[in-house]
């Protein structure tokens, strides 16, 4: 009779090898002539990316901060269809919206992303009514195929039991409806792994500080790395600026005399310890236009967002007084008093909607991805949201592919012979990770946490079991970083190693969750800090 013994069983394929350095990364990029160099390292340049290197071209990708450092990681978190486009007629736009969602959530991306319940309270004298928005969220659930359940209304009691901070006082009833949910960083940075994958060359803290120029035709860029200050240039036979905000800055490289093209919108948000369990999140309609979320996120409590017309320099966008305020009334609309104390806020943040340019409110402004050539032949790409990140990828490569002459049509793949639902890496059920980090992940220590392994399960996905074995080799590895938060030093280790962290605040604020929690402390950064520089 053989004995079990409790053995590691986490799998026999190791960690991969750790990234090359930035200075190997640099030559790389100074040697090579790439089909496609793209300069922006948000979502929307990242999915381009990432598409790009899966059409066969060689790619190289760079930011002048962190991947995802901007607006990417500043959003509402949420893969949604768009309820309030309804109100416009836009039926088509909610219907690919809801497509793209469903894709990311269930089959791209399920370790990242999860089921998000929606309460739309009704209150007496409200801009809605019970009936009007009960058809609403019918009809919004029927247009991704009742995949989330059917839009329905319920009972103010029973919303109550779900969201035990919801205010009573006057409410009508409570419309529900389905959407999902994300940690927006943790996507970011997993989409930058699939596009490493696929072959594309990337680099972050490389800022562009001039374009090259080959016959009045921008062939490439150069560069500064931020972290020792060496510069470099990279040559490309076409270029995307994908620089969010910032992309009529790199214009009027291109072209001093170009135009603007865009207009920014601010969007604030707050993040609060919760007082209580929420089962679901709250989204207030404010006025005609305008809802508020109130969003259980990361054991926590998202509040926002607002909408307003910004005229400052992009890297100044911060979280005003005024935005603190504003937030927090809006709030309380729907949300008792005892949560929303200021005492409970931990982070705020802001980032940037780049809007296509025009008149009006920004507030009724479509979120549509624009393409234009400049005068040198750079393509810009500008607009856009996080649900549709895929989608707006294979819209610019074949833009690319449409060029005059196909400059990199005749090179690449169509887009319409790729996998339409490649999965990100990590792909696994969260669930099933998690049980087997907490049965298996201690080994040979103590098992795992419950609140670590499902942590680890739901932002890395399979990838877990690669922090696990760090952890099974160096205890002090496995140990949290702070007693209040999930997360383990085997995470910054790895987001050194393997996720091109560079500074404390790569780590703290978009590799783990640690900033927003109000947890990174002097003593946490200053370790965070010695880690990284044991980079071999």
């Amino acid at each position: 009779m053989t004995t079990l013994q409790s053995v590691p069983a986490l799998g026999t394929h190791p960690a991969s090898g750790s990234l090359p350095s930035r200075a190997e990364t640099r030559e790389q990029l100074s040697k090579a002539t790439y089909d496609l160099l793209v300069i922006g390292g948000g979502i929307l340049g990242i999915s381009t990316a990432w598409h790009a290197a899966q059409s066969g071209l060689r790619v190289a990708l760079v930011d002048a901060g962190d991947f995802a450092g901007a607006t990417s990681s500043a959003s509402s978190k949420l893969l949604h269809g768009g309820l309030r486009y309804l109100q416009t007629g836009a039926v088509r736009l909610v219907a690919e919206n809801h497509f793209e969602r469903r894709a990311v959530s269930r089959q791209v991306a399920p370790h990242l992303a999860n089921p998000l319940t929606f309460y739309l309270p009704v209150y007496k004298g409200g801009p809605h009514g019970a009936a009007k928005l009960g058809a609403g969220v019918f009809a919004y659930s029927a247009l991704s195929a009742f995949g989330d359940g059917v839009g329905h209304v319920i009972s103010p009691a029973r919303a109550r039991r779900d969201v035990p901070e919801l205010r009573t006082d006057n409410l009508r009833a409570v419309a529900v409806y389905g959407d999902d949910q994300m940690n927006d960083a943790r996507m970011a940075l997993m989409t930058v792994r699939a596009a490493v994958e696929a072959g594309a060359t990337v680099l972050n803290h490389a800022a562009v500080t001039g374009l090259r120029f080959t016959r009045g035709r921008v062939t490439g860029a150069d560069l500064r790395d931020s972290a020792d200050g060496t510069e470099f240039g990279v040559d490309a036979r076409l270029v995307l600026n994908a620089t969010g905000p910032w992309v009529d800055h790199l214009r009027k490289m291109e072209d001093p005399d170009a135009a603007p093209s865009i207009r920014l919108s601010k969007g604030a948000h707050l993040v609060l310890k919760r007082t209580r369990p929420w089962k679901a999140a709250l989204a207030t309609p404010i006025d005609k236009y305008r809802i508020t979320f109130a969003l259980p996120w990361e054991d926590m409590l998202l509040l926002g967002t607002t909408d307003e017309e910004y005229e400052g320099d992009p890297a100044d966008v911060a979280v005003t007084e005024k935005d603190t305020a504003q937030i927090l009334d809006e709030a309380a609309f729907s949300v008792r008093d005892q949560q929303l104390s200021r005492d409970l806020i931990t982070y705020s943040f802001a980032g940037l909607r780049v809007l296509p340019g025009g008149p009006g409110s920004t507030s009724k402004a479509k979120r549509e991805t624009v393409v234009t050539e400049g005068r040198g032949g750079m393509l810009s790409v500008a607009g856009g949201k996080w649900t549709t990140f895929r989608h707006i990828g294979r819209t610019v490569m074949n833009k690319l592919a449409a060029l005059p002459g196909r400059p990199l049509g005749d090179d690449m793949e169509p887009m319409a012979r790729l996998p339409r639902k490649l999965p990100l890496p990590g792909i696994a059920n969260p669930q099933a990770v998690a049980h087997r980090l907490m049965i298996d992940g201690g080994t040979p220590g103590p098992q795992m946490a419950a609140d670590t392994a499902r942590h680890l399960a739901t932002h890395y996905g399979s990838l877990s079991f690669d922090i696990a074995r760090l952890a099974n080799e160096n205890p002090a590895l496995a140990e949290r970083v702070h007693p209040d938060a999930p997360e383990i030093w085997a995470q910054v280790v790895y987001a050194r190693d393997h996720e091109w962290a560079e500074t404390a605040d790569d780590v703290l604020r978009r590799r783990t969750t640690l900033t927003i929690r109000g947890l990174a402390t002097d003593g946490i950064r200053a370790r965070v800090e010695g880690l990284l520089a044991e980079r071999d």
